[in-house]
């Protein structure tokens, strides 16, 4: 297992695919999702597709990923900015515990800094206390509540 320091923070590339899919699905595992290949694919293209709003990041060790994050630019409403959301992060269990997290997250913020900032904001699961252990020494929780209506065709 690498050392905290033993790890570089880097935009995702076209030679990651193989270790990301093993890592977004063994994240979808996490949150009892299955994704589908049609699934894996698209999330895929969005993120090689320098156009996309959605972009990646990886740490990476000797060849090695030890954790992903995915980024959205979107218009914030109430900054008449741009604001940013962190849709998913997930680190290799193995690597836990190494700082991963905080630098991805660090990363996006400078990311996020070098084009005009704006508000980073994201979601975690009530009970995922390690995660939320880590986001209350970064970020301030919010008092917001969510919901969710899934629309069909």
């Amino acid at each position: 297992m690498p050392e905290a320091s033993a790890f570089v923070i880097r935009p995702i590339s076209s030679d990651d695919r193989a270790q990301w899919e093993e890592l977004f699905l063994a994240y979808g595992v996490f949150y009892h999702s299955a994704f589908t290949p049609e699934i894996l694919e698209g999330v895929w293209q969005w993120l090689v597709n320098q156009d996309h709003p959605v972009s990646g990041f990886v740490a990476e060790s000797d060849g090695v990923l030890l954790g992903f994050a995915h980024l959205r630019e979107h218009p914030d409403t109430f900054e008449a900015a741009s604001s940013w959301f962190l849709d998913d992060l997930f680190t290799r269990p193995s690597s836990r515990g190494l700082g991963v997290a905080t630098a991805l997250i660090e990363a996006l913020s400078s990311h996020i800094a070098s084009r005009g900032g704006g508000a980073l904001r994201w979601i975690t699961a009530a009970d995922n206390t390690p995660a939320r252990s880590v986001y209350d020494q970064l970020a301030t929780q919010t008092s917001w509540v969510m919901y969710e209506k899934e629309i069909t065709r």
